[in-house]
């Protein structure tokens, strides 16, 4: 019989570029949802210890921000992706048929 492992993209995230690359197309989706599980992907990566004491959160406090559920708030996101050595970009929208 095949072990197969189950598939965990943080194990990828290793750089600045991949982490941003890969939350560009989390945002890109525009899911609440996905997103900020792409942000509990990405701070897993990192390490949530490291994420927690560079944003100044409690490692609780971070898994309850990245439920699906959740609704961060900017502030912490901002600060999350901050830590990850990642920023926020605003690109204008190209008009459909562009």
């Amino acid at each position: 019989m095949v072990k197969v492992s189950k598939f965990d993209a943080a194990d990828y995230l290793k750089t600045p570029e991949a982490i941003a690359a890969y939350l560009t197309e989390a945002f890109e989706t525009d899911d609440a949802a996905y997103i900020c599980s792409a942000l509990d992907t990405a701070a897993r990566a990192k390490g949530i210890g490291s994420i927690a004491k560079a944003t100044g959160l409690s490692r609780e406090s971070l898994y309850r921000t990245f439920k699906d559920t959740a609704k961060p708030e900017f502030e912490t996101v901002r600060k999350v992706m901050g830590s990850l050595g990642v920023k926020l970009v605003a690109e204008p929208i190209e008009p459909a048929g562009a």
